[in-house]
């Protein structure tokens, strides 16, 4: 156990490494934040007018889930459209960096947008498996909640390498699935297990953050103006946080990609620390 928790360490600090000497590779989680935010405000004015004018409702009271359903899903596919183009992008330059070039934004824009057909299927099947376990939780309060929370892990483990494959091997949403899986099962070793070294990273990454919130907290009781200054810092250093970790999980999980994939060992990361954390299995 100590040896996986060392192996995921090194691999989260090779992750960090990259991170540290490619800095542009943050404005993709950047980007997709922003466009997240986009995507809600544009979706929920027109649902807002709608639920005032009683569009989301039936004529029985019920709610008129002929005008949610297709709204929903449009806002999943929306959503999951702008995150996934954005990884795409961030898994192309990642790429490029373990292979000693020197990406730029621009690269990873065109590599993304180069596979525009294959990232809007994948939008609409992911938009499709999580209304589907929106509706799994919203079916029974709490039997729905556990029940869409197993079967949201084992969607989450099977698809881990989806996205890599779209972008380097141009494969449907389907064959990525398969794909993924198959990497998972000729490579599966100890390499998720090491993703705890990398949550522990970002758990640390965090605690600055909730101590400011404790510290606001407190500030509030002695000085209104003191607890809003450190409400607006703790959300820019929140924001500020998980852009880095959303770009760190993405670095890492590309390295793994290449690693299972090609059995090619990504610039910046140790062989060794890959073998023992990964043990990728001849097929």
């Amino acid at each position: 156990m100590f040896e996986r928790m060392s192996s995921g360490f090194s691999l989260a600090r090779s992750s960090w490494d990259v991170l540290r000497n490619d800095r542009k590779l943050l404005v993709f989680p950047f980007l997709s934040g922003v466009g997240c935010v986009l995507v809600l405000i544009t979706f929920l004015i027109p649902t807002v007018i709608l639920a005032l004018n009683g569009g989301l409702a039936a004529p029985n009271g019920d709610i008129n889930w002929v005008v949610v359903l297709p709204l929903g899903f449009c806002y999943y596919m929306a959503n999951y459209f702008v995150v996934i183009f954005c990884n795409a992008a961030l898994v192309h330059c990642a790429l490029m960096h373990f292979n000693g070039e020197q990406p730029t934004v621009g690269d990873g824009i065109r590599a993304a947008a180069a596979r525009l057909p294959q990232i809007l299927a994948w939008a609409a099947v992911s938009a499709t498996v999580g209304l589907l376990l929106k509706a799994i939780e919203s079916a029974h309060e709490k039997v729905g909640q556990i029940v869409s929370a197993i079967l949201g892990t084992a969607w989450t483990i099977m698809t881990v390498f989806v996205v890599p494959v779209l972008v380097v091997e141009q494969v449907g949403p389907f064959a990525a699935i398969g794909r993924s899986i198959a990497l998972l099962k000729k490579a599966w070793g100890e390499g998720l297990a090491g993703r705890i070294g990398l949550g522990l990273v970002i758990l640390l990454l965090f605690l600055p953050v909730i101590l400011l919130m404790a510290a606001t907290a407190v500030a509030f009781t002695a000085s209104t103006m003191l607890g809003f200054t450190l409400t607006a810092v703790t959300v820019i250093a929140f924001l500020l946080v998980a852009i880095i970790s959303s770009a760190l999980q993405t670095i890492f999980l590309t390295a793994l990609y290449q690693f299972a994939a090609f059995e090619r060992v990504p610039a910046g990361f140790d062989a060794d620390t890959l073998h023992r954390a990964f043990t990728p299995k001849t097929a």
